[in-house]
């Protein structure tokens, strides 16, 4: 007579522990999700893919982040870069972009501005800056904040196609944005950003 109770109140207490199953199983789930850094994305569609595909300019780099133009006398030539801070919800991002110059370029700059090899580097006028504003990016460094766990940069990047083995850490590899991404241990260091076809050149 009270079988039939009996198997309702078990496919209940089953259906009971199969929901609670399912809600634990999804809380754990949610608990160990990464959180991807809040600005890579924007900053990627800005920055990264544009450079890639060659197309980056001063005057691009200056609308995500107003800055200044360093000109850098080294042995090797000079170097003339765009240094700018990246405001980011896990802190400040160091971004230093190198202008793409000639051999002439850069000399002349050097003359005009009464450096030689070898000198300090020196802040140049933001009147240079807006005639500069059309010059291609050659490369983009982006530091990042400290303590930036890499496995965040992978919620936002995916998982590298390559990676590899450094004396001091470990490179994580995105060819289709040129893009190296320097770990140090299980901290993100350093993007170094670069077109795509420079950027297989040295492949």
């Amino acid at each position: 007579m009270n079988k039939a109770p009996l198997k309702v109140q078990h496919w209940l207490i089953f259906a009971l522990v199969a929901v609670l199953f399912f809600a634990w199983g999804a809380w754990l789930m949610r608990g160990t999700e990464v959180e991807p850094v809040a600005n890579l994305q924007q900053w990627r569609d800005a920055l990264l893919q544009p450079l890639a595909e060659d197309e980056l300019t001063l005057r691009d780099v200056q609308a995500s982040a107003p800055g200044e133009l360093w000109l850098e006398p080294r042995l090797d030539g000079a170097r003339l870069v765009y240094r700018a801070l990246l405001e980011g919800e896990e802190g400040e991002w160091s971004l230093e972009a190198e202008l793409r110059l000639s051999r002439e370029q850069r000399d002349s700059l050097m003359t005009a501005q009464g450096l030689k090899a070898g000198d300090s580097e020196q802040v140049l006028g933001q009147s240079l800056v807006d005639q500069m504003a059309g010059f291609s990016i050659a490369s983009l460094n982006l530091n990042a904040p400290q303590a930036l766990a890499s496995e965040r940069l992978a919620a936002s990047l995916g998982q590298p196609r390559l990676t590899l083995e450094l004396a001091d850490g470990q490179a994580w590899v995105y060819p289709q944005w040129g893009l190296t991404v320097h770990l140090r241990g299980d901290e993100v260091a350093l993007l170094h950003a670069v077109p795509r076809q420079a950027f297989r050149a040295t492949r």
